[in-house]
């Protein structure tokens, strides 16, 4: 009850402080915002068209069949690494898509249940990978970076050890 209480608090007493802060440094609050409003909507035009497009190649290759497709060609190397063949949508968007991985855990935990080895393999996967790309986009994008050279290839590698891990990890624990 008393955590309720200075919950409700919270946001008011954080937004006091930072005027009150503010006041006390001679900080123009209104003219601070409206700057940095300002800068944060030309960072969103430079990344909104690169997550267009992604977004857009993500459910072109859901809608398409492919997905299935590479799951049946995957299914022999996944097993082999111990990984859920059920999981290779989750494999295949998380570094692309966000919103397209949660979409394709959500269909894996309402077909296998979350309480199933497949279900807490993709939750642990969505825990413990990034969307690579869709981050690349953004932070490069917003610094005005144009080659990741090594970025890539690096943070996939990543993505793969995180894969691998959630599936023993799993597979070891329950």
């Amino acid at each position: 009850m008393v955590l309720t209480k200075f919950s409700d608090y919270l946001i008011p007493l954080l937004l006091a402080g930072a005027a009150l802060y503010a006041l006390c440094r001679r900080v123009d609050v209104f003219s601070a915002l409206t700057t940095g409003a300002g800068e944060g909507l030309s960072v969103v035009l430079r990344i909104l068209p690169p997550l267009v497009a992604l977004l857009t190649a993500v459910y072109m290759l859901r809608a398409s069949g492919a997905l299935e497709l590479l799951t049946e060609l995957l299914t022999p190397v996944l097993t082999f690494l111990g990984i859920p063949p059920e999981t290779v949508g989750l494999l295949l968007i998380r570094p692309v898509s966000g919103s397209g991985a949660l979409a394709v855990g959500s269909d894996i935990m309402q077909t296998y249940g979350p309480d199933s080895t497949i279900g807490r393999t993709a939750a642990v996967m969505l825990g413990s990978t990034e969307t690579t790309f869709y981050t690349v986009a953004v932070y490069y994008g917003a610094a005005g970076i144009r080659r990741t050279r090594h970025t890539i290839p690096a943070a996939l590698a990543a993505d793969i050890a995180g894969f691998l891990a959630a599936a023993w990890t799993v597979r070891w624990m329950f």
